[in-house]
């Protein structure tokens, strides 16, 4: 297990004010629009590390219902996000397939919560997901990333489907929308600021 910081651990000076640094996790499925949601939120150029895929990650990754993906993140994907004078979010986006899974003990390590993208429609390719963020620890929230042409889920169908506890947040996001993503985040951060109390 992965013990993460908590919140007045995080602080640090930036411009002659105290600032909170705050890590978040950005976790998901294969294809589920991680690199996405980090993309239109950063208030940076973000960094990814998305790559063409290949035909031998064709045999291995999943591809039903995202016949159209190109690309994938073959490390992670890092951006920022301020918000507050007061606090700053780092944004750590991880990969998806279970290939790269040894890289979340060590992306884990000091964050202090994760954001879980789900997708309506693979809803049992996010319960390995879930399961390696409890085992390390993290609080977590889930955003449910609503697809064009996707109908919209019943939040109670999804919490049992899920497995949830009865506080784990869950909203509605669209990934490439910079308002609905920061909503999430902000539900996020004020779970884990409730949790923290």
């Amino acid at each position: 297990m992965v013990s993460g910081p908590s919140l007045d651990e995080q602080a640090y000076v930036r411009g002659g004010e105290t600032q909170t640094a705050v890590k978040i996790l950005v976790v998901g499925h294969f294809a589920v629009g991680k690199t996405t949601f980090i993309g239109s939120i950063s208030e940076i150029s973000p960094l990814s590390t998305e790559e063409t895929m290949t035909r031998a990650g064709e045999a291995i990754d999943d591809l039903k219902g995202v016949q159209s993906k190109t690309t994938t993140t073959v490390a992670m994907d890092f951006g920022r996000l301020t918000v507050s004078e007061r606090v700053v979010l780092y944004l750590f986006g991880t990969p998806g397939q279970q290939r790269f899974v040894q890289m979340w003990e060590d992306m884990a390590r000091g964050a202090l919560g994760a954001l879980v993208l789900v997708d309506p429609e693979r809803l049992a390719d996010s319960f390995a997901v879930i399961d390696l963020i409890e085992q390390y620890g993290l609080d977590y929230a889930i955003a449910v990333n609503h697809f064009d042409g996707s109908p919209l889920r019943d939040e109670r169908a999804l919490r049992e489907a899920l497995d949830l506890l009865d506080d784990t947040p869950v909203v509605t996001c669209d990934a490439r929308d910079e308002r609905s993503s920061a909503e999430a985040l902000i539900t996020l951060v004020r779970y884990l600021m409730d949790r923290a109390r």
